[in-house]
Parts: structure tokens; sequence; C-alpha cells
């Protein structure tokens, strides 16, 4: 085992049984809510908003795993370097970047508040996979044309799992929009004729967002009343909000 699933070990357990068996289900029964996070097209700031999302569900006392289906293992390079940086342990991260992923989400949705599936881009099969096991993908946009543009391919894919998942629910996320300009209302319109409507909240591209992934942290812990840390709580809100 390298260095990273070291460091995923002892994140979250060296196999998919020790995540299952080595939390407390949930005493009425329920399983938690599936979210996955998924666009094609790559640097939308799939994993930066995975990895946020999961810190503020965690840190508002939900129990939450992260599921790393991208191949490239950003989510768990993240929990790597929290790790060697010595952070606490907020939720459990490692990787499932297999096209059974429909099957074991739901295993693990039993013993978690939420699962918080971090998507691969370019790879259908674990698209997918990820689609037919969520209850809500969020599909984060950057504002500008070409990601409004790119956004086709995935409105077909939850199309396409709609047929055996009815109630799967969709939505954009505005991601990494510039401060001070109006390309964000302009992305919003531009997806006005979209079968499904981008969240309220938008998060917008900061410094403090790169400054703490590299540390393995989260902007609410590097500033915990900065603009980030509220847009972070926001899009959690709204997220809330949609699977209601």
């Amino acid at each position: 085992m390298d260095r990273r699933g070291d460091a995923a070990a002892l994140e979250t357990g060296s196999a998919l049984s020790s995540v299952i068996t080595g939390l407390p289900p949930d005493q009425h029964g329920r399983p938690g809510r599936v979210i996955a996070l998924l666009n094609q097209k790559g640097g939308a700031g799939k994993t930066t908003l995975a990895t946020h999302l999961a810190g503020e569900f965690a840190m508002d006392g939900q129990r939450v795993t992260l599921l790393d289906a991208d191949p490239q293992g950003s989510a768990l390079d993240w929990a790597q370097r929290r790790l060697q940086s010595g952070q606490s342990r907020l939720y459990g991260v490692f990787g499932l970047a297999r096209d059974s992923l429909h099957q074991e989400a739901p295993e693990i949705a039993l013993q978690a508040d939420f699962v918080i599936i971090d998507g691969p881009p370019r790879v259908a099969a674990l698209a997918r996979s990820a689609l037919l096991a969520a209850d809500l993908v969020l599909i984060p946009v950057q504002p500008s044309a070409y990601d409004v543009w790119a956004s086709h391919e995935m409105v077909q894919l939850v199309a396409e799992a709609r047929v055996f998942r009815p109630a799967l629910r969709a939505a954009f996320v505005i991601n990494r929009r510039v401060v001070g300009t109006v390309i964000g209302r302009e992305a919003r319109a531009a997806l006005a004729d979209q079968p499904f409507a981008p969240l309220s909240a938008e998060v917008c591209q900061r410094i403090v967002f790169a400054d703490s992934v590299a540390a393995g942290r989260l902007a609410r812990e590097v500033a915990h009343h900065g603009a980030a840390a509220r847009e972070i709580a926001a899009l959690a809100q709204a997220v809330r909000e949609a699977l209601q």
C-alpha cells in the first residue's frame, strides 16, 4: 500500500466493512442521504465542495462519510494532508472508484446521516453508478459559457438515471464565481432552460479555499467568520432544503 493508502486506512479503516461495522446504526433504522457531486468536465471544483460540504455537516454534529470515486484520489490526498498536519478527524474518507458504487454506498448510508460522493470526470460508468446511488446530485459549474455548455452531458446522464431512480433530485451549484462581477447572474440565466435549477447558494473563488485544501483543512477552520465559511454554510443549508 502506498503512503496515500496508509493515510486513507488510518482515516477511515482499511476496508469497506470497517466503515459499515465501525459506526453505530441509525437508531430509527433510516438510511442517511447520499449526495453525489458530479461533472463530466474537470476543474469545476467538485473535491473542494465535497470536502467542505462533508465538513460542514460533520461540524454540525452529523455522521458523515465521504467516498472518493475519482480515480485521481484528490479527496484521499486531502485526508492525507489533514492526517500529516495533526488535524482532528472530522469524517471518514476512503476510495471507492469502481462501478459497484451504487451497490455499496446504500450500505454505508445505513450507518451515516450523510454520504458524500466526490465523483469522477470523464468516467461515464462511474458517474452512472454514483447517480444510481444518490438521493441528490449536485453539478458544480463555473460561471462561464464553456462550463454551461459542458453541463449538457451531465443533464443527459441524470435523465438516464431517472429511468431507474425517478425520485433522483438534481441541482446545479454555481462555483468559483469571481467576486464583484455579474458573471454569476449570467450563468444562472444561461442555466434557466435546463430541467433543474441552480441552488440559491453560490460559492465564490477565494484564496482561502486553496490555502485550506493544501493544509488538509476547511475554510471554516481557517477563518471561521469569513465569507468562504458563510458561503459553505449557506450551501449546506440549501442542500438540506433540496433534500426535503
